[in-house]
């Protein structure tokens, strides 16, 4: 009860925090917002990195450490502060349901004296009361994948529709015959959830032969994935794919096609690039994914962030990159070699 009603308070708080900013900024959508720039232009277009304010400092507020990727988010957070002598304090909610948890530790972040805010919020929704702190107290505040605070006046992270369109599409090229699908999404309402699932839906209902007969939550879970997954091929014998919206619950499916005997017959995908799913292909059953890369993705959003502390005028969104990973192309994704191949892919215009 207390939980709910804690939820509640800081909907409405959200919702007269956005009234205050709706006249200054429009909603943003991140996969739609024309005030962008790729990652790989910032230094072409704003040079090279600027000297920073003496003892600046960047606090961090992930959705949670239970995953790899926000991990491997803020390995990148760490490591482009060490080279640039910037601390980052890098911290998260004890799960992904801790909306109120999360919130807290971002304000804490805010009165501490940090010069940059830098969040991954659990919803769209959670960490909007931090905007007007951070406001009042002149810190910048960027918005760092995956669900989108609607007011953010700064965002890095990857086209999400993108997710789905690129899986939708490896099936329209490698199953001609069509036949029927499946989809595991995340959290209900949150932006990439609904983004990554539209991709992928619209996308392959476009390609003619593909019938999508079940879009289930799977809530970032990966035994509730299990579990859907199970109940999906007992009703549906003949499905020849699933897509999952994070890594996590893409795995939790492979072992439930692997309990049903058909993973010669079923291809599985998911998104974010996690090591445990690059094994999975590696080792033949995770069928792809669709990776998010989150190590450059820390990365890139720490310089983004310390450029506005530095005064530059930066896009309203900085777009990050992603690729999807088969066994045929895991190995020139992987490592120190992924920069140079997404550079490429940048320069390609892939």
């Amino acid at each position: 009860m207390k939980l709910l009603l804690a939820t509640a308070t800081a909907a409405l708080m959200a919702l007269s925090i956005g009234s205050a900013f709706s006249a200054d900024l429009a909603p943003l959508n991140s996969d739609t917002e024309k005030d962008r720039i790729d990652w790989s232009q910032v230094e072409a277009k704003f040079g090279a990195f600027p000297k920073l304010p003496e003892g600046t400092k960047a606090g961090a507020v992930s959705k949670t450490l239970t995953n790899e990727y926000w991990r491997s988010l803020g390995e990148g957070y760490t490591a482009f502060g060490a080279k640039v002598g910037v601390p980052v304090v890098y911290q998260a909610a004890q799960s992904e349901g801790d909306q109120l948890g999360q919130l807290t530790i971002a304000e804490g972040l805010v009165t501490q004296g940090y010069n940059v805010l830098l969040v991954s919020p659990q919803t769209d929704a959670n960490l909007q009361p931090i905007m007007e702190q951070a406001k009042a107290a002149n810190v910048p505040v960027v918005n760092v994948n995956d669900a989108v605070i609607p007011q953010a006046e700064h965002y890095v992270g990857n086209v999400q529709r993108d997710n789905g369109v690129r899986v939708a599409k490896w099936f329209i090229k490698n199953r001609p015959n069509g036949g029927k699908v499946a989809i595991v999404e995340g959290q209900a309402g949150v932006y990439a959830a609904v983004q990554r699932t539209d991709g992928f839906k619209s996308t392959i209902i476009e390609g003619g032969k593909f019938e999508v007969v079940a879009s289930v939550p799977g809530n970032w879970d990966r035994q509730t994935s299990y579990d859907a997954a199970t109940n999906i091929l007992q009703q549906h014998p003949d499905l020849i794919g699933f897509y999952a919206n994070n890594d996590g619950m893409a795995l939790g499916i492979v072992e439930a096609v692997k309990a049903a005997g058909l993973q010669d017959k079923v291809a599985v995908f998911g998104t974010d690039g996690i090591s445990d799913a690059y094994a999975s292909i590696r080792a033949g059953e995770l069928t792809g994914t669709v990776d998010s890369f989150p190590v450059l993705t820390g990365e890139v959003a720490l310089e983004t962030a310390l450029r506005l502390v530095a005064g530059q005028k930066l896009p309203r969104v900085v777009a990050t990159p992603q690729a999807l990973i088969t066994k045929d192309n895991a190995d020139r994704y992987s490592g120190a070699d992924a920069r140079k191949a997404l550079l490429e892919d940048a320069a390609a215009g892939q």
